[in-house]
C-alpha cells in the first residue's frame, strides 16, 4: 500500500513502473516501497540521458557498399589517415576496435581517433545491460567495471562521448575515481554518469573536476563533491551544458560550478535531494534554466544579461503541504519565457515582493516577457487573488499557458472575482495575448469564470485551446455542454 500511494504521488501506476525498471535492467523481485522509489529515480535519470552519438543498431554498410568492387581495389583503405579516424569515431567503441583486424593499414588508427564509450554497448556478447543477468544488479555492475576499464586503459584519449550509467558506485568506488582520472587527462568532452542506483547519495570522487576539456556534464543519483579546498585554478572553461538528476548538492557547490564555468548555456537540475533547489544566478552566459521535480525552489536572478528561459516543471507542493517556493528577479533582460509560476509563490521582482493590490510600476514588471506559463489552483481563493497581479507583471506576453491544479479547496472563490473590480485592467491580456492555452479542465466554475473573462477580454486573441482532464467528463458531449456558455463570449 504504501509503494502505491507513493508512487501514485508521483503520476505513475506500479505496474507501469514495474515494466520501466525491468526494460533497464533493475531487479523488481523485492516490493520494498523505498527501493523501488529509488529506481524509479534511476529510471527519470535515463530517461534524461541524451541519446550517444553512437549505436550498435546502426547499419554499418549498405548492401551495395558491403559488396567487394569488381577489381578487388580497396579504395576505402586509401583515403587520408584524417578521413579514416573520421569514420572510426562515428563507431560504437566495439566496431571502432574491431576496425584493427581489417588490414595493416587500419591497425592503429582505433587508437588515434576520438572515441564514443556507453558502457551499454561494450559488455559481453552473453550480457545484456538492459534485462537482468545471472547474478543481479551485483553482475552486471562488476562486468560493467571490467569492460570500461579495459576500453579506458587501452585508448589514449580523447574521448567525444563517455555514457557510465550501469555502475553500482559504491561497489567500485576505487575504479570510479581512477576512471575520472583518466578521462581528465585524456580529454574526455562529453560525459554521462549515472550511478546505479542506491545509496542516493554516494559521493562522486573529486577526480571529476578534473575534466577541464568538458563540454557537456550529465550526473545522477550521486553526491556531488565538496568543492572546499579545491585549487582557484578549478575551472571547466569549456563546458556548455550541466544536468544534475537526482543529486546531492550544497548551495556553495552548485554556485561554484556555475561560477567556473565562463560558458555555461544550460543548467537543468531534477530532484536536488537536499530537499530545496536554492539557485543563485551570476553568469554571463546562460541562456536556459530548468529546475524539474523539487519540493520547493529558490531561485534568485542577480545578473544573468543573456538568460531567455526561466522553467520549473513537476514540483510537488503536495509532499510538504505547502507552498513556499520563491523566484526573484533582477536583471535579466533578455527573459522571454518564464514558466510554470505558481500564484503561491513568493515572487519578487526588483525589490518588490509581490501581494495583492501591489501598484504596478516599471520596477515591478518584466517587460521582456512574451510566453509566460502558471499552475493555479482555482479552488483556493489566495491563488486566484493572485493571479492578476502576477499576469500584470508581464505586461507584453503573447502566449499564456495556465494548467488548473487539482489541489483542495480553501476558502471561498466567488465565479464573480472575474468581473469585479480586484481583477481590474490586466494590460497582456487586452493587449498582447494571442495565443491561449488552458490545461486540465474540470468544469468547475471558478475555472469557466476565468476562461470567459479571458474571451471577453482578449482583444487581440488568434488561437484559444482548452484541454479537459478526461477523467471528469464522461463524453465528449458533456465537455460541449460545461463549454457551451464560452460561445457567447468568443
Amino acid at each position: 500500500m504504501e509503494e502505491q500511494q507513493f508512487l501514485t504521488s508521483m503520476g505513475v501506476s506500479v505496474s507501469n513502473m514495474r515494466s520501466y525498471l525491468q526494460r533497464d535492467g533493475v531487479d523488481v523481485d523485492v516490493p520494498d516501497p523505498v527501493m523501488l522509489g529509488a529506481a524509479m529515480f534511476l529510471t527519470a535519470a535515463y530517461d534524461a540521458i541524451p541519446n550517444p552519438p553512437v549505436s550498435p543498431a546502426a547499419p554499418l554498410a549498405s548492401a551495395v557498399a558491403a559488396q567487394a568492387p569488381a577489381d578487388g581495389v580497396d579504395r576505402i583503405s586509401l583515403l587520408p589517415d584524417a578521413l579514416l579516424r573520421n569514420v572510426v569515431s562515428r563507431l560504437p567503441a566495439k566496431d571502432a576496435a574491431r576496425t584493427a583486424a581489417l588490414a595493416t593499414r587500419w591497425r592503429g588508427l582505433w587508437r588515434s581517433a576520438p572515441l564514443a564509450v556507453v558502457d551499454a554497448h561494450i559488455l559481453p556478447r552473453w550480457i545484456s545491460a538492459d534485462h537482468m543477468m545471472p547474478g543481479g544488479e551485483d553482475a552486471l555492475s562488476r562486468a560493467v567495471a571490467v569492460a570500461v576499464s579495459r576500453v579506458l586503459d587501452a585508448h589514449p584519449g580523447p574521448f567525444h562521448c563517455v555514457h557510465l550509467s550501469r555502475c553500482h558506485m559504491a561497489s567500485h568506488q576505487a575504479e570510479i575515481e581512477r576512471w575520472l582520472e583518466l578521462l581528465g587527462a585524456k580529454g574526455v568532452q562529453e560525459l554521462v554518469f549515472i550511478n546505479r542506483p542506491w545509496p542516493l547519495d554516494h559521493p562522486l570522487p573529486r577526480a571529476l573536476f578534473g575534466c577541464a576539456a568538458i563540454t557537456r556534464l550529465h550526473l545522477g543519483l550521486c553526491r556531488i563533491p565538496s568543492t572546499v579546498g579545491l585549487p582557484r585554478a578549478t575551472r571547466f572553461p569549456h563546458l556548455q551544458e550541466l544536468v544534475l538528476s537526482t543529486v546531492v548538492i550544497e548551495d556553495r557547490d552548485l554556485h561554484f560550478l556555475i561560477d567556473r564555468s565562463p560558458v555555461l548555456e544550460v543548467l537543468t537540475i531534477t530532484t536536488n535531494l537536499t530537499g530545496k533547489a536554492r539557485v543563485r544566478l551570476i553568469s554571463r552566459s546562460l541562456r536556459c534554466v530548468q529546475v524539474r521535480m523539487s519540493n520547493q525552489v529558490d531561485i534568485t536572478v542577480v545578473d544573468a544579461p543573456r538568460l531567455e528561459r526561466l522553467l520549473m516543471w513537476m514540483l510537488s507542493p503536495a509532499i510538504t503541504g505547502k507552498r513556499c517556493s520563491k523566484i526573484k528577479i533582477g536583471h535579466a533582460p533578455n527573459l522571454c519565457m518564464l514558466g510554470h509560476c505558481q500564484p503561491g509563490f513568493e515572487l519578487e521582482i526588483g525589490n518588490t515582493i509581490l501581494k495583492v493590490g501591489t501598484k504596478m510600476t516599471p520596477s515591478t514588471m518584466v517587460p521582456s516577457v512574451k510566453i509566460l506559463a502558471l499552475e493555479v489552483g482555482f479552488e483556493v481563493r489566495n491563488e486566484v487573488k493572485m493571479m492578476p497581479c502576477f499576469l500584470k507583471c508581464f505586461p507584453n506576453v503573447e502566449t499564456l499557458h495556465v494548467f488548473s491544479v487539482n489541489d483542495d479547496s480553501s476558502g471561498k472563490v466567488d465565479p464573480k472575482f472575474w468581473k469585479g473590480k480586484e481583477a481590474g485592467c490586466i494590460d497582456c491580456v487586452q493587449r498582447h495575448v494571442k495565443k491561449f492555452v488552458f490545461q486540465e479542465f474540470r468544469g468547475k466554475r471558478s475555472e469557466l469564470a476565468f476562461l470567459k473573462f479571458i474571451a471577453e477580454r482578449a482583444q487581440v486573441l488568434e488561437k484559444m485551446v482548452v484541454m479537459v482532464a478526461s477523467k471528469c467528463f464522461s463524453s465528449p458531449d458533456a465537455v460541449n455542454a460545461k463549454l457551451k456558455p464560452l460561445t457567447s463570449a468568443i
